[in-house]
């Protein structure tokens, strides 16, 4: 709802011309800032205004469901406080990256106009690429604290299994989970040098090592197929068409929406209409390809451990405890699952344990 809530605000911007007052609004802004008249500081004062608006029209659905929702349901611990405390910060960030994005797009705009899409694309892959890198120790440990898992015998069975799949790591770490969620979880995060695995106190209070070990073995077999610089890739490419149909768009209505060329900062709320338009559109194609991506990792899992009783009743587990929809509508499932539903996981895993025990 506060997706669908924030594209009726860009319409509105659209539609009504108040996206090109808010334009004039910031360009007075920047004549104030010494050195700020031009068209690269009323980029960025254009997107704060723009970034800070759709969060206020999106506060309210997010604290309904990030928030009453999941304390209903039992799942979060947060305060209130916490959870405004967490939002400011996202806020912040967001905030950060919207005005690097929309100043390399409207610089695109405006130094390459018939390319501009295509090296909008490339560098925001790019930025992709180092986000996943810093994310565990520069983004991550805005929110959450991490500290070395103290476990000495946990931690030589997973970094043995990392070892078996050729997988460089720093360490392992206890992700301090219980603060925000009674939720479990557990990731390899990182790359290179910063690849790290993170289990968090929740899943480490409630399951047993050898859970453990085989939902990590199922998030190393993502490193093991290079399914991250897939689905980076996948990424590059979606974001590629979205920003070539976002720039057939531009130049079909810059005269019709009065806009001052195609590299007028009134036309962002376009350019985020289009591509949240194209997001949802290409949605079930990136799905279908991530789920297709954790089947296999399970089958790595199960392969690389013959624990097929420790994941099953791993699924199990973490179904109850994140309240996971076992059985979900066709329709649901296609549309919003980046991961088979836990009954088809189980499925698999036992028909993994049938072709085993024939092969055995």
């Amino acid at each position: 709802m506060g997706t669908a809530a924030a594209g009726l605000v860009l319409l509105a911007l659209i539609a009504s011309g108040a996206g090109s007052q808010m334009r004039e609004w910031a360009a007075a802004v920047s004549s104030f800032i010494p050195g700020g008249f031009d068209d690269g500081m009323t980029v960025a004062l254009y997107a704060v205004m723009v970034m800070v608006l759709l969060q206020i029209v999106e506060l309210p659905f997010a604290f309904y469901q990030g928030f009453q929702l999941e304390h209903r349901y039992g799942l979060s611990t947060q305060t209130g406080r916490h959870w405004f405390s967490d939002q400011a910060k996202g806020v912040l960030l967001g905030i950060g990256f919207a005005i690097i994005g929309a100043s390399v797009v409207f610089a695109a705009l405006r130094e390459w106009p018939d390319w501009w899409w295509l090296l909008s694309a490339a560098t925001f892959a790019v930025a992709m690429v180092g986000l996943a890198r810093v994310a565990p120790v520069l983004l991550l440990p805005i929110f959450y604290r991490f500290k070395p898992l103290d476990r000495p015998a946990l931690v030589e069975r997973l970094l043995g299994l990392a070892r078996k799949a050729r997988t460089d790591v720093v360490g392992v770490f206890e992700w301090v989970l219980s603060g925000h969620t009674r939720k479990a979880n557990a990731a390899l995060a990182g790359m290179g040098k910063t690849r790290r695995i993170l289990l968090s106190d929740t899943l480490l209070a409630d399951y047993s090592e050898d859970e453990i070990e085989v939902i990590l073995a199922h998030e190393l077999a993502h490193h093991v197929h290079r399914d991250l610089w897939r689905g980076i890739g996948v990424q590059a490419l979606v974001l590629a068409g979205g920003f070539f149909v976002a720039n057939l768009v531009l130049r079909a209505m810059a005269d019709p929406l009065e806009l001052r060329g195609i590299s007028d900062p009134a036309a962002l709320p376009l350019l985020l209409l289009v591509g949240g338009a194209w997001s949802f559109a290409v949605m079930p194609l990136v799905n279908a390809q991530s789920r297709s991506q954790e089947r296999a990792a399970d089958r790595y899992a199960l392969a690389t451990t013959h624990n097929v009783d420790a994941f099953v009743t791993a699924m199990k587990r973490l179904s109850q405890q994140n309240l996971a929809e076992e059985h979900p509508s066709p329709l649901v499932r296609w549309l919003f699952y980046s991961h088979p539903p836990i009954h088809e996981r189980i499925e698999a895993a036992r028909a993994f344990s049938r072709e085993d025990h024939h092969a055995a």
